[in-house]
């Protein structure tokens, strides 16, 4: 049982750290889409570290199921929310750091798909 305690505070850590690595790249980076990138990975993976490592500090069963619904729904909202803040931001006519293709975006090529 010990054993899953260190885990499961180890992965608690390494969670933590995931997320302050990315507030320090939201920081670094040009334009809000890199940051929303980051971002959003990082709070998959953050979060998802954090609640495993603590649901092994005390896995029972109920503790379990909780994790899965709160891991699976951490990460489809985290991509869904990327996804529209950026959609937001491109409609709003913010900046493209230099040297970004945003070819693909340019609603006259439509017809491509």
């Amino acid at each position: 049982m010990i054993v899953l305690e260190i885990i499961g505070q180890v992965l608690a850590v390494i969670g933590a750290l995931v997320l302050v690595v990315a507030a320090i790249g939201l920081r670094r980076f040009r334009d809000p889409y890199a940051g929303i990138s980051a971002v959003a990975t990082a709070a998959g993976l953050g979060v998802t570290f954090i609640t495993v490592g603590a649901v092994m500090q005390l896995p029972t069963v109920d503790n379990i199921v909780k994790v899965v619904l709160a891991v699976a729904l951490q990460l489809i909202t985290s991509a869904v929310a990327a996804i529209v803040i950026a959609r937001a931001a491109v409609n709003s006519g913010h900046a493209f750091s230099p040297g970004t293709d945003a070819a693909a975006l340019d609603p006259a090529d439509d017809d491509d798909l």
